[in-house]
């Protein structure tokens, strides 16, 4: 069998289903502060979530599409701060089952959610990027500099 190692980002596309194509997409506009294009594809209504590279998904409604809050879980990007979304879920309908909870330091954070359609989700926060050893070099070279920069003009100042 042969494995297939191209592969960096295993999720290429993700649907949430909506029974509620326009609460649903006010909900999702309004935690991530955004307008999602929408579309009519025969049976079904997408919301669009707004992306130029990575990931693409929508919000759908139609035939089969029964959101739930027991299948798989997909974890959304909470880039703008996990906190902040939290917030944004209650003021647009949706429910925290689950708070801020640390995944591990190398991974993150994530919270559960329940969206205005019954879905449950999580959010996810990534780890802020750790400096290097170098630039922690650089970071604590700068003040030593800074101070004896300062003494040379004070002494000058003094002559």
């Amino acid at each position: 069998m042969k494995r297939f190692t191209a592969c960096k980002e295993y999720v290429t596309w993700f649907e949430i289903p909506a029974y509620d194509m326009l609460r649903a997409k006010a909900f999702y506009d309004q935690v991530y502060g955004i307008t999602m294009g929408t579309s009519l594809v025969g049976d079904f209504a997408m919301a669009y979530f707004p992306t130029e590279t990575g990931i693409g998904g929508a919000v759908v409604q139609g035939p089969g599409c029964l959101p739930n809050d027991t299948g798989a879980l997909l974890y959304l990007n909470a880039a703008v701060g996990l906190d902040t979304m939290l917030d944004r879920v209650v003021q647009a309908g949706g429910r925290v089952v689950m708070g801020r909870t640390l995944i591990g330091e190398d991974a993150g954070w994530f919270a559960l959610i329940i969206d205005t359609e019954g879905n449950r989700l999580a959010l996810h926060e990534r780890p802020a990027a750790k400096k290097t050893a170098s630039a922690r070099k650089r970071v604590a070279a700068k003040p030593a500099a800074a101070k004896k920069t300062s003494a040379k003009k004070a002494a000058r100042k003094k002559k």
